[in-house]
């Protein structure tokens, strides 16, 4: 794959930060026909930026070949996005705090830190030796 698959619903990058362009423009196209506030959709897009560039550095090690995926689902008042890589995961529960004293001045770790401030809820599905989902939800 060398270029975004979209669907309705989803879009599928390769593990490149130059597509984050892509899945930016796909969200907020959906979540506008949606009728979701600006306010709101700026929340939603910095959280999936910072959980798709996880995705790719982090879970995918920026190979390109392999694909991160976003799917998207808009009901009622809620949007739920889903957010999957092809990486071999991680213990959720070993996420540091980035305001705790040791992690203050790192250049690093603050994405799921800021998501869960801007998100009603994410979900992190991860374990040793298997891919990543990351699903957040947000009310609209």
């Amino acid at each position: 794959m060398d270029k975004p698959i979209i669907t309705e619903s989803s879009i599928k990058i390769p593990s490149s930060q130059e597509f984050l362009v892509d899945v930016d423009g796909f969200l907020e196209g959906r979540l506008v026909k949606h009728g979701v506030d600006k306010g709101v959709i700026a929340d939603i897009a910095i959280s999936v930026t910072e959980i798709v560039n996880n995705a790719i550095v982090h879970g995918n090690k920026s190979v390109f070949e392999k694909a991160v995926t976003v799917e998207i689902k808009a009901e009622n008042s809620e949007v739920e996005i889903v957010i999957t890589d092809e990486g071999d995961g991680f213990d959720p529960h070993n996420i540091k705090s980035p305001i705790e004293d040791d992690n203050l001045l790192k250049e690093v770790g603050r994405g799921i830190f800021i998501t869960r401030a801007l998100m009603d809820k994410v979900d992190i599905d991860s374990g040793p030796g298997r891919p990543t989902r990351v699903t957040l939800s947000k009310h609209i």
